[in-house]
């Protein structure tokens, strides 16, 4: 069989097909297969439990069911059958189980007291209704009482006592004057619970004699009045201050008893000087957070949707300046049964097994009996497949005489559950419901859902397959739901064709064949361009459409997102809007949209209108306003103005605006009257009664409006009732139990004359026949008190005056105040679709419970924990909100391979109803993410140690990780890779039998059983084989370092500034001949240089230290020769081509090292030239 999975959400109607459960199959609502199957019973529609009726009226008790054949039905009254044959005034609707008493034609609603229950019976079985208790309203009158004045001293306290009859339903109770408006309430004084009226302290502006006590009995639509209480405070000359004394609840601590899923209300009010504030406490507790309300300023503590939880003690705790005093209020929740698992009905074949369950708890704990079609199982008819065991009834090897309605009974002290399931024996074979060769039709890359709706017992197995003889459909491209669909998640052209489903069971097989056409998708391929157009020229939009040649597009121009004027300026061709003669107005977004029956696709530009250049020769300009007004024909609703127009200045004028003030209600306010064209000089105006008129009127060309003209004379209309009633009516409620009725009041002009009032009427809707009405002034707000929760009103407001009333006003529906909704979602169902994406559904809430205008759903859903990790974390919420009835949703960005709760609340104006119980689901695995690091250690000449860190998503049970790796070379070329599969418990290895010197590169990931996660890299190198190397590599390292090359620079520059300066100490030390001078001047007296005075001093050999020789002398020739001196500074040049300068300064050209020649006695070491020492550095 198949893999099947939910319902897309595209196709929710499809719901009404086959549930999932084989123990809890469904009849699909085919009317032509409902027809032909046998099904017991199933109540459709009954009374509620507790029936209050109004006596007035005909008592009609409801009972509707459906089966096959048809059921009848018979009731009981008391406990016995109910013979409605025997009473005239009793009749059944035809075709179903529902009462209709005739108390208008003479009965009494007393008469028809009792409990009744409706028996719906067929050939398969018996379905029972509740037990329904039927109760006339009653609204009996205040019992008359002398009530004396209340005389009471200012800042004491005050409890008016309202006591009103007690009424079926009780009555709702408010404090309003002898004008029907209601008492203002505040901290210090306020009603409570019980409905008196309290006063903290009294204060002088208390007095009043109208203090008028009302009861309004909803059933019967009446109100009843006590008689007006009269309080009159005397002041004292000083007020004593007083500390709190608690009013009610007396004493110091209090019990409550209340149901569970009621709403809890609790009161404290207190006497005292200032003031008192009064604070709430939960004793060994929280109060709960967004079910805890506060009301009447504190003073009513308002929990609701009440569990066991909130049992325990609530303290009240009323503070002033000068003390505080404290109520304790224990408070226990008892629970009326309410359902765990309500048995559901079973559809079976012959020979299956199944099971009934009925679960239901409350406080204390409900019992459980059973009923087989109406009778207590004990004594019912024997059937050897069926065993009761409690709770449970379990059916085995089940036979068509099987068939039956049972029913659950849970019950205690507080109330009782009923709940009819029955079991259906049938034997059917499969047939499909969808019709043949249904043709669908998707445009490509969408969803696409092929329907194969089909019924049989036992349930049927669904196939799929592409053609007539083509092989099964399996694969993720797929997606197969529980009700037969089969759902293409992405179309494709090549997915178009012929789509054969294969339902089949024991008893029969059968097929049916869909087609599936995939169209392209519709695209604008050039689309409106934005566009800037001087006045009065012209403008074109283009939109090109491509679309699938079997789909009819159709285009449609917008401007400003509504439709295009009906201007024949507008032409719309085939593929463009053009505007001729533009003008300011034209100015916008246009819009192009392109619909087919499949898909729609739009685009939009915008027009700019700009002025064209002006004529320099002519000089426009706007209007001179006019002048010389005159009235006349005067009427009491119409009056005839006249006028002289101004100068046009060049320009014609094309149309006169006449304003009007009006003097007696907004005197220096102009109100726009009408307009007229420029050749037109009078105008009949209408008038309005009780308006004190003055007109003026401008003039307008293409240029602009005139200054107004001076006002005219004034004339005052005599006053009527007014002509319209009040607009913008509306009715909703602020608070559960009212309704706010508003409206825009009607202006000073509007209102006809003095005296301008509103009456305000409403009633019920479908509910009261007379309407209910007040007349307010100065107001456009009435507050309608004590209405039911929610429920549509019948509302209109009608404007008087001193002079009459104004036409009968429509009637608006409005809705009194929102609570917050009762009832949770139920069925909710999450699944999971893959690893970070699950759907869920649920069963809308019975719209009666939403009590306000459902706006929504909303899930909240987190994550519990990892299953991978088995840790909790810190809980983080989401929350998915899903508007209108929707009920389902998708939930995307889940964490694989988890644990998750959700549950699910139905949202109204008010807030969010209770939650649905949390619902567990899971997350399957996924891929892992990438390690969380990889380090690569202790290099050798062949070795490498890995370690690393597991992925921090493990995102499911990792089953290995795998390691590649490769060389690289100098020039970053790839070597051959090599893959390592690792046991997912390492977290290190050694890499051994690697290439000496060699850079690495290594690729690292994880994997789960779903596939690999995302790989991390790192690079290595092996260390080089000799010692000699690496010192070489040293060398060369440091050679090429930046601070290396800067010390040398340095050291260079040192030795060069050395040697330069003992050049030139050694030439100023000894006074050779200069060629030149003795040449040029001849000198017979210079003889050589003598010993004592002739030397060198002490210069020596860096080398060897030799001395120079002694006792050397000039020749004749003033030449120095090599042999008399070995540190001849000849040596410094080449050859004889040095020469000096008259300064003593070197001249010539340094080249190359001089050879070397032999010296006189002992060889000494050549000097080096300076430039050679230089270049040794270069």
């Amino acid at each position: 069989m198949l893999k099947k999975k939910n319902i897309a959400a595209s196709k929710a109607s499809l719901v009404l097909f086959l549930c999932q459960m084989i123990s809890a199959l469904d009849v699909p609502l085919d009317s032509k297969l409902l027809e032909e199957l046998l099904q017991p019973p199933t109540i459709t529609q009954q009374s509620p439990k507790d029936y209050i009726v109004d006596p007035r009226e005909n008592i009609v008790i409801q009972c509707e069911a459906k089966g096959k054949p048809p059921p009848s039905f018979s009731w009981t009254r008391n406990g016995t059958h109910f013979d409605i044959d025997k009473d005239a005034l009793v009749t059944m609707k035809p075709n179903s189980g529902t009462l209709v008493v005739n108390i208008m034609n003479g009965g009494r609603a007393e008469a028809y007291e009792g409990v009744y229950q409706c028996t719906a019976r067929n050939e398969r079985g018996a379905a029972i209704s509740n037990n329904i208790v039927i109760r006339p309203s009653r609204s009996p009158l205040w019992t008359k009482e002398k009530l004396e004045p209340n005389h009471v001293r200012e800042g004491d306290s005050l409890v008016l006592h309202c006591r009103p009859p007690v009424g079926l339903p009780p009555p709702i109770i408010f404090w309003m004057d002898n004008a029907f408006q209601k008492l203002p309430q505040s901290e210090r004084v306020s009603q409570g619970l019980n409905g008196d009226l309290y006063f903290s302290n009294v204060q002088p502006e208390d007095s009043r004699e109208d203090y008028i006590c009302y009861a309004r009995f909803n059933h019967t639509q009446t109100i009843q009045q006590k008689q007006p209480i009269s309080v009159k405070v005397f002041s004292t000359k000083s007020v004593t201050e007083r500390q709190p004394v608690l009013l009610t609840p007396t004493g110091s601590t209090s019990t409550k008893v209340e149901l569970r899923g009621n709403v809890l209300l609790l009161e404290c009010i207190a006497a005292g000087l200032p003031t008192p504030v009064i604070r709430w406490i939960k004793e060994g507790g929280e109060l709960p957070a967004n079910r805890t309300f506060f009301e009447n300023f504190k003073k009513t503590l308002k929990i609701i949707d009440v569990s066991e939880a909130d049992s325990g003690n609530y303290k009240c705790i009323a503070r002033n300046t000068l003390g505080s005093v404290h109520h304790v209020i224990s408070v226990t929740v008892k629970a009326a049964p309410y359902w765990i698992t309500a048995p559901r009905n079973l559809v079976l074949s012959p020979g299956e097994d199944g099971t009934l369950i009925c679960r239901a708890n409350g406080n204390p704990k409900p019992n459980i009996n059973w009923l087989a079609n109406g009778v207590p199982i004990a004594i019912a008819p024997e059937d050897p497949s069926r065993k009761v065991d409690g709770d449970t009834i379990i059916f085995s090897h089940v036979q068509e005489r099987s068939s039956a309605v049972y029913q659950c009974n849970a019950s205690n002290e507080y109330g009782y559950l009923l709940a009819n399931a029955f079991v259906n024996v049938l034997a059917e074979p499969p047939r499909i419901l969808t019709p043949a060769n249904k043709l669908y039709q998707v445009i490509a890359d969408s969803p696409a859902l092929l329907d194969c709706a089909y019924f049989g017992s036992p349930k049927p197995e669904i196939e799929w397959f592409k053609g007539v003889k083509g092989s099964i459909l399996r694969g993720s491209e797929y997606i197969f739901h529980y009700n037969g669909t089969l759902e293409i998640p992405v179309a494709q052209k090549d997915s178009s064709g012929t789509y054969t489903c294969v339902a089949r069971n024991e008893l029969g097989k059968i097929q049916n064949e869909v087609q599936l056409e995939v169209k392209d998708p519709t695209m604008i391929i050039k689309q409106p361009e934005y566009k800037v157009i001087q006045r009065y020229g012209q403008v074109s939009f283009e939109c090109i459409i491509k679309h699938d040649s079997t789909l009819l597009p159709t285009v449609t121009w917008l401007k400003d997102n509504d439709e295009l004027p009906d201007d024949e300026r507008f032409l719309v061709g085939k593929d463009n809007l053009t505007i001729m003669n533009v003008t300011d107005k034209d100015d916008g977004t246009y819009t192009c949209i392109v619909n087919t029956t499949l898909d729609s696709v739009s685009a939009s530009a915008v027009l700019t209108v700009v002025a064209a250049p002006p004529t320099p020769a002519i000089i426009y300009a706007r209007p001179n306003p006019p002048f010389d007004l005159e009235l006349t024909g005067q009427l009491e609703r119409s009056i005839e103005l006249s006028w002289i127009p101004g100068d046009e200045n060049n320009s014609p004028i094309t149309n006169f605006v006449i304003e009007y003030e009006d003097g007696l209600h907004e005197p220096g306010v102009w109100h726009y009257q009408t307009e007229v064209p420029g050749t037109q000089t009078t105008v009949q105006l209408k008038l309005s009664p009780y308006v004190n008129y003055s007109f003026r009127v401008i003039a307008v060309n293409e240029i602009g409006r005139s200054q107004p003209s001076e006002a005219s004379e004034q004339y005052l209309t005599k006053p009527a009732s007014p002509d319209e009633n009040p607009s913008n009516v509306q009715g909703i409620g602020s608070e559960p139990d009212n309704l706010v009725i508003t409206w825009e009041s009607l202006t000073g002009f509007q209102s006809n004359g003095p005296g301008l009032q509103y009456k305000v009427s409403w009633r019920q809707k479908d509910v009261d026949d007379e309407w209910t009405s007040v007349i307010v002034a100065n107001v456009s707000k009435y507050i309608v008190s004590g209405t039911p929760t929610f429920v549509p009103y019948e509302i209109k407001v009608q404007a008087l005056n001193d002079l009459g009333y104004a036409p009968e006003p429509s009637e608006v529906i409005g809705h009194s105040g929102e609570d917050l909704p009762m009832v949770a979602p139920g069925n909710v169902q999450v699944h999971v679709i893959n690893s970070t994406l699950a759907k869920v559904h649920w069963d809308p809430v019975p719209l009666k419970s939403v009590r306000g205008h459902l706006q929504g759903y909303k899930v909240y859903y987190w994550k519990v924990q990892s299953l991978s990790r088995r840790s909790r974390r810190h809980v983080e919420k989401k929350i998915l909100t899903f508007r209108g009835n929707k009920t389902f949703g998708m939930l995307p960005g889940l964490e694989p391979y988890s644990s998750y709760k959700l549950n699910v609340r139905v949202v109204n104006g008010k807030g969010e109803g209770p939650a649905s119980p949390d619902k567990v689901f899971k997350t399957p695995e996924g891929v892992p993410s990438s390690p969380s690091f990889l380090k690569i250690t202790n290099p050798t000449l062949d070795s490498l140690t890995l370690e690393w860190g597991s992925p921090t998503h493990p995102n499911g049970v990792l089953t290995s990780y795998i390691l590649k790796f490769q060389p690289i070379n100098n020039t970053h070329e790839l070597g051959p890779l090599v893959e390592i599969r690792i046991p997912a418990n390492e977290s290190s290895l050694i890499l051994k039998n690697l290439n000496y010197s060699t850079r690495y590169k290594f690729y690292f990931n994880a994997q789960t059983s779903v596939g690999s996660g995302n790989q991390i890299t790192e690079e290595a190198v092996t260390i080089m084989d000799e010692g000699k190397m690496a010192m070489a590599s040293r060398q060369v390292d440091i050679a090429t370092q930046g601070w290396f090359i800067g010390l040398m620079c340095a050291v260079a520059l040192l030795i060069l500034i050395l040697l330069i300066v003992c050049f030139i100490r050694r030439n100023k030390g000894g006074k050779y001949p200069v060629k030149e001078k003795e040449d040029a001047h001849a000198d017979p007296e210079i003889q050589p240089m003598k010993e004592d005075d002739g030397t060198f001093g002490e210069y020596s050999d860096a080398e060897d230290h030799k001395p120079l020789k002694k006792g050397s002398r000039t020749p004749s020739d003033r030449t120095v020769k090599k042999e008399d001196s070995d540190d001849s500074l000849v040596d410094y040049g080449e050859g004889v081509n040095g020469q000096f300068n008259e300064d003593g300064s070197f001249i010539g050209q340094y080249s190359g090292k001089k050879e070397k020649e032999p010296a006189e006695g002992n060889e000494s070491s050549e000097a080096p030239s300076p430039v050679n020492a230089m270049n040794s550095f270069v």
